[in-house]
């Protein structure tokens, strides 16, 4: 066979993390201060024997991550800073620069571009980090925004997504699921309004679902709740593409496995009720939605009395064996495999 004859491989018989895995596998640390690359939520480098340098970037592409016919600019801005930032907060850091790069079509309005950075500015504000650079380039496919975000975190607090024990307790931040719903009540309004240019969309009721969507809130008051309770979680993850994505990165990191309780996850009724209008499953909803930027971590179970009760905190499982299957248990003690159903990028 010769060359040209090969088949090649394709992007999406690898899935993001796989894609990711086969082209960093040969990328190794050589300096010092390089304490660790790709494979968690940030990468760390080295500040002082005591403390260290947290840095990550996300993009956003348009069609891909946001659409514009119902993502004002002014929360798509604040959104990507807040996307950035939870990167931070999931290794139990600060944050405290960003840099913002724009591919943007000459078309595009300046004062929309304007708009976009106030939502920027405003996030920079809430969550106390400075804009510090960035590049602007010309696009031919929409607007894509890139932000890189720099923080620094005490040696003694960072917490990887590797680090879980067998018998550790499963803990997640708020409520899961709703971002998704938020997602699911505008693409139902604007395939309405495709069809129909003179029905008004119906989104009154879906205030917070769509909020959650739209402009997220990453959880740094979390990050202060765990130095008041003198907390350092054994692992930790934020989650973007699903609590069960995020689940079994923690699990694959740890090299252990989970086990979760149907009936403990954090959904609101505002979400069972939507699902059930939409014909959806609100479980499947909370394990597989993505984007709520909610924190999911393990602590020992010596640190039990440190969060029970917490209205912030809701225990969802706990650690097993890695010989044991990742599960979800119902009320009726029945158990399926936990599986990665929420976003694929390729």
């Amino acid at each position: 066979m010769s060359d040209n004859e090969k088949k090649h491989l394709e992007i999406d018989s690898l899935g993001e993390f796989g894609l990711i895995d086969k082209l960093t596998k040969e990328a190794t640390l050589k300096n010092p201060s390089s304490l660790l690359g790709v494979g968690d939520d940030a990468a760390e480098i080295e500040l002082s024997p005591k403390e260290s340098m947290l840095v990550s970037s996300d993009m956003l592409v348009e069609g891909v991550h946001f659409n514009l016919s119902y993502v004002p600019l002014k929360s798509l801005g604040f959104k990507a800073v807040s996307v950035n930032v939870s990167d931070i907060f999931a290794m139990n850091g600060k944050p405290e620069q960003i840099t913002v790069s724009l591919g943007v079509s000459s078309k595009f309005p300046v004062e929309a571009l304007e708009e976009l950075y106030k939502g920027i500015h405003a996030a920079c504000s809430f969550y106390n980090v400075d804009l510090v650079g960035g590049d602007t380039v010309s696009s031919s496919s929409g607007l894509i925004l890139s932000i890189s975000v720099v923080g620094r975190v005490a040696k003694k607090k960072i917490t990887y997504r590797k680090g879980a024990k067998e018998n550790d307790l499963v803990v997640v931040t708020g409520d899961v699921g709703s971002s998704y719903l938020g997602l699911q009540i505008l693409e139902r309004e604007k395939g309405v309004f495709l069809e129909n240019p003179d029905i008004q969309p119906k989104l009154e009721g879906y205030d917070d679902l769509i909020k959650k969507q739209i402009q997220p809130i990453a959880r740094q008051d979390v990050i202060d709740m765990f130095d008041e309770l003198d907390l350092v979680p054994s692992a930790m993850i934020d989650i973007s593409d699903g609590l069960a994505s995020e689940v079994l990165h923690i699990a694959k990191s740890s090299d252990c496995s989970v086990s979760l309780y149907s009936d403990k996850l954090p959904i609101t009724e505002k979400l069972i009720v939507t699902a059930e209008e939409l014909n959806l499953d609100p479980y499947m909803c909370a394990m597989n939605g993505g984007e709520d930027y909610e924190l999911l971590f393990t602590v020992s179970q010596k640190d039990y009395d440190k969060i029970k009760n917490h209205p912030s905190f809701s225990v969802i499982g706990f650690v097993t064996d890695k010989s044991q299957d990742n599960l979800l248990i119902d009320k009726n003690n029945s158990a399926v495999r936990i599986s990665a159903q929420g976003w694929k990028h390729f």
